[in-house]
């Protein structure tokens, strides 16, 4: 009597919203690859024959087994968390020796007629087990160096077991998660620090043609980020102005001084000036710390070095440790080659898809490029493309607009919950759908370098949307839950 009392609640308290937003969402999805994957011979849209009859049989599954993560008592996913993520990294350990070679890669593991991928289901064992992580007794990220690393040990010990499949976009997804750390208290100075990182790549790769005092303008700009950066944490860090003030008045004065050297004829070693006007306000900085024992400022003198250091490993890191086709991919994308007929033929194609939709479309199953089978992989990472392109700048906007709603609605969930595992569970989920989204959606409109991310819920194939029921429904079971769990 009392199970089915459970199993009644369960279904009483569960978020019906979210549901219809997955169904609705899933249902799309299909349209989408029935419209990527037409062929005028064979037009049946449930057709096993058809991609979209292969992802209708993926839906019914998905949707039995969200049923059946429903059932399931929410203690399970607590109590077994740890024991389900050992569990998927021996799995990811032995798709690497054991699964085929698919187009590079050893990710899949094929059981006759069907693949599946390891890596989507890692996503939700990774999120249990960090989310029990920090439902630990008296557990705080910022308490001891010891829990920021078994966060850390958590969340790349699947990345390091997904590379070594050659799964390198599969991989990146994970590091989403540093927003569930930032949410949970880890300094926003991470988060900084790899927008930085980023921001500081692709300037000093971008601008490598053209010289500046002597050295690559991408390099000079970097610098000069450098510069502002440390004027910047001064002011709004370490909260002194003062200092803020003086360093950035040397930085100015420097420059103006050098400007006028140059005009003058004399050559000016850049990498000389930059290194030692930096180094002269870090000593400034250094000084200062001293005098006034603040800790913030040897944040920002250990942050300047190792921008500074950063610089010196990206041309490395791009020529010795990225492979040649993923050089080429961001060279293509950051526009300094064009390779129409190569690694970019794909965005190409897709671009001008999605740019010939226009406003309102070319309307369902009229659009060229994907009729005509122009853009490879249309039905699944490119398959926003046959959104744009038959549904136009409306359907596409459509389209984001419930992602943006369930991400929304997700962050609600998260907050309600009434134990930290719940909420840090809920923000797991969260970021991957945020990741998955902006990054499958750049690469098809050539703002991000193909990286092979499916977008969930649309893209052909049932390890994605295996792997995101898994970690939508198991959130809809822990919130079902929370009234019992807040007494």
């Amino acid at each position: 009597m009392q199970q089915k009392e459970t199993t009644a609640s369960v279904f009483k308290y569960v978020d019906w919203f979210t549901v219809i937003l997955y169904i609705i969402l899933v249902t799309l999805g299909m349209v989408s690859i029935y419209a990527a994957s037409y062929d005028f011979d064979h037009a049946n849209m449930l057709s096993f024959a058809e991609f979209s009859g292969k992802q209708f049989r993926w839906i019914g599954l998905s949707l039995g087994l969200g049923l059946v993560i429903l059932l399931i008592d929410v203690r399970v996913y607590e109590n077994y968390a740890y024991v389900i993520y050992v569990g998927l990294l021996l799995l990811l350990l032995v798709t690497i020796f054991v699964a085929p070679d698919t187009k590079g890669s050893h990710s899949w593991l094929v059981f006759g007629p069907m693949s599946l991928q390891p890596a989507e289901f890692g996503k939700f064992a990774t999120a249990l087990c960090l989310a029990k992580l920090f439902s630990s007794y008296n557990f705080s990220l910022n308490a001891s160096k010891k829990n920021y690393a078994l966060a850390l040990m958590i969340i790349f010990l699947p990345v390091l077991l997904i590379i070594g499949q050659n799964e390198t976009g599969s991989a990146l997804v994970y590091l989403s998660l540093f927003f569930v750390l930032y949410r949970e208290g880890m300094s926003g100075l991470v988060l900084l620090a790899a927008l930085c990182a980023v921001v500081f790549f692709v300037v000093e790769v971008k601008f490598t043609g053209s010289l500046l005092l002597g050295i690559p303008i991408g390099q000079a700009a970097v610098f000069i980020m450098i510069m502002l950066l440390i004027v910047a944490m001064l002011a709004l860090y370490c909260k002194d102005m003062v200092a803020a003030r003086n360093v950035l008045l040397w930085f100015i004065g420097s420059g103006v001084v050098v400007t006028a050297l140059t005009i003058a004829g004399l050559e000016i070693p850049g990498l000389i000036f930059f290194l030692s006007v930096i180094a002269i306000a870090l000593i400034y900085c250094i000084l200062l710390m001293f005098k006034t024992k603040a800790k913030p400022l040897l944040v920002t003198v250990c942050a300047a070095v190792v921008s500074i250091a950063f610089i010196f490993s990206v041309n490395y890191t791009f020529t010795s440790v990225l492979k040649e086709h993923q050089q080429m991919r961001i060279k293509v994308s950051l526009g300094i080659e064009d390779d129409p007929q190569g690694a970019g033929y794909n965005v190409n194609q897709s671009k001008i898809a999605v740019g010939s939709g226009g406003m309102w479309g070319k309307g369902f199953l009229n659009g060229t490029q994907t009729k005509l089978k122009y853009v490879p992989e249309q039905h699944t990472d490119f398959i926003f493309c046959t959104i744009g392109e038959e549904e136009g700048f409306v359907g596409s906007t459509t389209v984001l607009v419930l992602f943006v709603i369930l991400i929304l609605r997700i962050l609600a969930l998260a907050e309600r919950q009434p134990t930290v595992f719940g909420r840090v569970y809920a923000y797991c989920v969260a970021s991957y759908l945020i990741f998955h989204i902006a990054i499958n959606i750049g690469m098809v409109i050539g703002l991000c370098p193909v990286i092979g991310i499916p977008l969930p819920f649309f893209s052909y194939g049932g390890s994605s949307l295996w792997g995101f029921t898994f970690l939508l429904f198991i959130l809809l079971r822990i919130d079902a839950s929370r009234r019992e769990r807040s007494f």
